[in-house]
């Protein structure tokens, strides 16, 4: 059939699956099959909505009668914890493996791997909920906080409170005691999860030591739960600190929670993340509509299948880990990998034995993981069998081309699908990208692609107009979404000013990006992170990318310091791969490989030459970190950071730069 006769055909004979899976189309048959979901509008997402057991269906599909709080699928009648774990349970998948769980400990080999069943999980949660409802009264309207490192208890309290109708936020295990004290306030949680310590890189992280100081400043926790993690002693407060196997033992093996019908617009959680200023953003997201895109990219994005065993190297204290290792995967009846620790620990080729030791076969991990394992060296992974591997996205930040290349060459042996998803905390799961489980366009190296079906994004000028293809501008949604905010939470003004008033009536995302004649969209990074040098105005990804696609490079982080000529200038920060030494002319030799590579305009003050790069837990550069100490000012928070030493190594280079320009 000719690309002329398939856009011919009715659209849902366009969209159905079986004919399309593993085939790769055309950008212009494929942007036709787009535009022709956005026809639809919103009635498009109804039919995916209907592939989810509802308990009652939906008396409006969008509700927009109050712009921006759009609310999906009114009147509909749902539950995520029924979705992820019951009807798997009550099933053929009874006894398939949900959760393999890996610890970090090592010994010759994993210290601890656990599998649980669906049956097992529809048993554990249910005796969680349980315990929640009728030890702790929680019920609707109320919020659990969640502070655990990536062992199984994490999931299974989420499922557990999605269960009763509880809101709950969980804050990453990384992040300090006031950090934890600030999100309990604004959410006003009244019970908190957590554990007695985690292992990081064969250290224990003391998290219940942590609750205990952020304790002294919340408001509204009035019980503290205790998971028995490390077995170290930590301290028990009478009357308000329990551990939970100690009260689970009380609880029958047997107990049932019949799950709550919740309204599909009721929030399902809460999750706080990061602006340039202020505090830290409560975003809500809601049940109905969010599990709606989960359940179409898990689809679309991951073409999931029943024998697949998936593994997103993400942990659930940030969105990927909520809407990829819970909710997405889970309600799809996949088995999943958890694994609690880094990626490189105790060995660079942590990562890839568990691929090979579990037949990964759909893995999902971040750019900036990529570049670490191109740091260490290819030999690392092709002493591993991965050709289970047949899928792999990657997440949190753009691709370079290079880091791209070097993957799906080792990795995906230069013929399986790698996609890079754009999304946010906000958008609640991915919104473009390609898709090999519905329409798999022809991969780009360093682009994320389309957007999905049903999603109309765009490029914007300042003034709020499309640009033309191939410029460069602001990313923006142009129309609403299942899994959008339900609002920030106690904050809806925030929520207006930040994502609707840059261009009222469109959410605006804070990306650069540009849009090619195919329809692609090529993310250049935070509009808040570009340099404006002599006039010119240059994203610090662009010349980042243009560092690391030459061959010494691993990674590179790129900033602006203040220059009384130019007004700004670029500084360099660059980790070089495995096996490169430091050369006196190596840095002439870059900063040529940028110009001639991204243009005259791209001068760099000095290149640094680091072992480390300071990185939150997540794996994203901190790039506020690197201008902050080229720049003399104050760090500030850093307790997200992988490794505090990153930063005296960035101070260091400094210092050893200031002493040679004395000397010259």
């Amino acid at each position: 059939m000719t690309t002329q006769e398939e856009i011919n055909l009715p659209f849902n004979e366009m969209i159905e699956p079986k004919l399309l899976r593993h085939r790769v189309v055309s950008p212009q048959l494929y942007s036709e099959i787009h535009k022709r979901s956005l026809d639809q509008g919103p009635q498009f997402w109804e039919s995916v909505a209907r592939e989810l057991d509802w308990f009652k269906p939906w008396e409006k599909t969008l509700d927009d009668s109050n712009p921006p709080f759009y609310k999906w699928f009114v009147g509909g009648e749902v539950n995520a914890s029924y979705l992820t774990v019951d009807r798997h349970a009550n099933g053929w998948r009874r006894n398939k493996v949900a959760l393999i769980w890996e610890g970090e400990p090592w010994s010759d080999g994993p210290k601890e791997v656990k599998k649980l069943t669906y049956l097992d999980l529809y048993r554990e949660v249910n005796r969680v909920a349980y315990l929640l409802k009728e030890e702790y009264g929680l019920g609707r309207g109320d919020t659990v906080g969640i502070y655990l490192p990536m062992i199984p208890e994490l999931p299974i309290f989420m499922l557990a409170a999605a269960r009763l109708g509880v809101a709950f936020t969980v804050v990453f295990s990384g992040f300090s005691a006031q950090a934890v004290a600030d999100r309990m306030n604004d959410a006003e949680a009244k019970l908190l999860v957590t554990a007695d310590g985690g292992w990081r890189r064969g250290k224990v992280v003391p998290l219940k030591d942590i609750v205990d100081k952020a304790l002294e400043s919340t408001k509204t926790i009035r019980n503290v739960l205790v998971v028995r993690r490390t077995g170290q002693e930590v301290r028990m407060e009478k009357g308000r600190d329990r551990y939970l196997h100690e009260v689970l033992s009380k609880v029958p093996q047997n107990a049932y929670v019949e799950p709550e019908r919740v309204k599909s617009e009721d929030p399902l959680y809460i999750l706080y993340t990061s602006g340039t200023t202020g505090k830290p953003k409560g975003i809500v997201h809601d049940v109905g509509g969010y599990m709606t895109l989960l359940h179409a990219t898990m689809k679309w994005a991951f073409d999931i299948r029943d024998e697949d065993v998936f593994w997103c190297t993400a942990d659930i204290g940030w969105v990927t880990g909520h809407s990829y290792i819970v909710f997405g995967p889970l309600m799809e009846g996949a088995t999943e990998v958890l694994y609690e620790g880094a990626l490189d620990y105790p060995e660079p080729d942590r990562w890839v034995s568990i691929v090979e030791r579990h037949n990964v076969s759909v893995l999902y991990t971040s750019p900036t993981a990529i570049r670490t394992f191109m740091k260490y060296g290819e030999q690392w992974i092709t002493k591993h069998d991965v050709s289970s591997v047949r899928l792999m996205h990657s997440v949190g930040e753009p691709i370079n081309p290079e880091a791209w290349r070097w993957f799906f060459k080792l990795v995906g042996k230069e013929r399986i699908p790698f996609g890079s998803t754009w999304w946010m905390t906000e958008t609640g799961g991915i919104l473009i990208t390609v898709t090999p489980g519905s329409y798999m366009v022809p991969m780009k190296p360093g682009t994320n692609g389309p957007p999905i079906l049903g999603v109309a994004a765009n490029v914007y000028n300042d003034e709020g107009k499309p640009v033309p293809e191939e410029t460069k501008g602001y990313l923006v949604i142009e129309r609403p979404w299942p899994g959008m905010p339900l609002t920030i939470h106690r904050d809806p003004e925030r929520y207006v000013k930040v994502y609707w008033s840059k261009f009222p009536g469109t959410f605006y995302v804070g990306d650069y990006a540009v849009k090619d004649k195919d329809g692609y969209f090529w993310i250049l990074g935070r509009a808040d992170e570009v340099l404006k040098i002599a006039g010119h105005r240059i994203g610090t990804y662009e010349l980042e990318s243009a560092l690391i696609q030459h061959p010494a490079v691993a990674e590179a982080a790129v900033v602006g310091v203040p220059d009384p000529v130019r007004g700004e200038v670029a500084e360099a920060f660059v980790i070089l791969r495995g096996g490169t030494s430091v050369r006196p002319e190596l840095k002439e030799e870059l900063a040529k490989f940028v110009r001639e590579n991204y243009g005259p305009i791209a001068v760099f003050r000095e290149i640094h030459f680091v072992n480390k790069l300071p990185k939150t837990r997540s794996g994203k550069i901190m790039r506020r970190v690197v201008r902050a100490v080229a720049t003399g000012s104050e760090v500030g928070d850093i307790t997200t950071l992988e490794d505090e030493a990153s930063v005296e190594e960035i101070r260091k280079a400094l210092q050893e730069f200031k002493e040679e320009l004395k000397r010259t």
